[in-house]
């Protein structure tokens, strides 16, 4: 069979992601404050293997090495997260001086290598001092983001061009306040509910002080998780359910970003939850962004069921298809598909899609790791980015998550994303064969 090259355009931006958490280590070093992951990861019974991020990938002290690896790969953007707690150890009031300088370093470090920084302000690590006052339950955390926002941008708004406020609100409102799976571990469907509507509003409010302390040309936006959804079969309530899906995976968060309200099915959910919120929050959710970040890894068959009430699915499996590590399916092009939607019903100018990967089960081979599944992933899903470009979505860059292999929150040590091997015990790093096809699609700029 014949293979087609899909070419992307000559100023498409080809990056990894990583998140501050998941690498850095270092959890009680230089000053640094406690955040709720390493609340959640200490208590007993939270984490799949039983591991920490207390070291992690010892990022914090090898981060001069993971550059190099980067600059090895051809990387043009590199997303990474900045420690909230790192900087202000109580989540607000005096600030560390020796985070701050950390990020300066790495800042620094990432343009020496001609690398341009994507900064991340929130990955979910928010610090335990502000948790234990309600957390972003809490209405006075919104402020205290904005201001930590505001000492970010200050210190490093001179050379960062890129800033994300948010790395999927979703997750850590619904995981982390609604089902308990993430930090904080709370089982609250109204606090979820809350928390979502919060973290909208701290978005918006970050983003004109960002914007007002970042040098003219920087660009501000969010990063949320977004999937797709299809009907598991012909039914009118499997097409039902989808919708339902669509609201709540998608919807929920775009509409307010996008179109100022949330979406109006959506509302007798939020009455019936007592959200509380102000007559002027739409507007302020709603302030004009530079780009959406999309973190695409799932499309689900969606049919009635119980699960997420209210919202009530039921997901089930292809049976003709192949699964990763974390059991999603892989389906190419679910991306495109998710895009084209996304295009059509909100109109971002820009696009960057911030996370796409795949964990599966990698194997050291005398210093090599032959990930021939990641491989044929990592073709799959870009060829249907190059597709959907031409289609005229205005996608102009892709972060791979993960950069390296690294502590997948709930799931600890046991799944792997990266392009670079971690060996944990030595923290050794090899490039996997998807590292190395990686390298070759950005020195060619298309893909077979």
């Amino acid at each position: 069979m014949a293979t087609k090259q899909v070419k992307f355009p000559d100023d498409f931006v080809w990056g990894a992601a990583t998140a501050s958490y998941q690498i850095e280590g270092a959890w009680d070093v230089d000053g640094k404050g406690l955040s709720i992951w390493d609340t959640f990861a200490h208590a007993p019974g939270k984490i799949k293997d039983g591991s920490t991020g207390d070291i992690a990938c010892n990022h914090y002290f090898k981060w001069r090495e993971d550059v190099s690896l980067m600059k090895k790969i051809g990387l043009h953007g590199y997303r990474f997260s900045i420690a909230w707690a790192r900087i202000l150890p109580d989540g607000l009031g005096k600030v560390n001086q020796d985070g701050l300088d950390f990020y300066d370093r790495l800042v620094d470090w990432l343009l020496d290598h001609d690398i341009d920084p994507y900064v991340t302000l929130y990955h979910w690590d928010l610090p335990q001092a502000l948790q234990d006052k309600g957390g972003w339950v809490n209405r006075d955390t919104v402020q205290a983001f904005v201001d930590y926002a505001g000492i970010i941008a200050d210190r490093l708004g001179d050379r960062v061009r890129h800033w994300i406020t948010l790395n999927e609100p979703w997750v850590a409102a619904v995981l982390g306040y609604g089902l308990g799976e993430h930090a904080p571990g709370h089982k609250n469907l109204g606090e979820a509910i809350q928390v979502g509507h919060n973290l909208l509003l701290a978005h918006g409010l970050a983003v004109p002080v960002l914007r007002e302390r970042s040098e003219p040309e920087a660009e501000v936006g969010i990063s949320l998780s977004l999937s797709l959804g299809t009907p598991a079969d012909d039914s009118s309530a499997a097409r039902e359910a989808t919708n339902r899906h669509d609201l709540f995976m998608n919807r929920w968060f775009l509409h307010p970003l996008f179109k100022g309200s949330y979406p109006e099915e959506m509302e007798p959910i939020l009455g019936m939850m007592q959200l509380k919120r102000e007559p002027e929050d739409a507007a302020v959710i709603a302030a004009p962004i530079d780009f959406l970040g999309v973190n695409y890894y799932i499309r689900h068959l969606v049919k009635d069921g119980d699960e997420f009430p209210p919202v009530n699915l039921q997901f089930v499996k292809n049976p003709e298809a192949k699964y990763t590590d974390m059991d999603w399916e892989v389906y190419p092009q679910g991306i495109r598909e998710l895009l084209l939607e996304v295009s059509k019903e909100y109109k971002p100018t820009k696009i960057y899609i911030t996370e796409n990967g795949a964990a599966f089960a990698d194997t050291l081979e005398e210093d090599r790791v032959h990930d021939t599944e990641r491989v044929e992933y990592l073709r799959g899903y870009l060829a249907e980015v190059g597709k959907v470009i031409e289609q005229g979505v205005p996608v102009k860059g892709y972060f791979y998550w993960s950069l390296m292999d690294n502590f997948e929150w709930a799931w600890g040590y046991t799944k792997r994303f990266g392009l670079v091997y971690v060996d944990y015990d030595t923290q050794k790093r090899i490039v996997k064969d998807s590292g190395l096809l990686y390298k070759e699609i950005i020195a060619l700029n298309s893909v077979e």
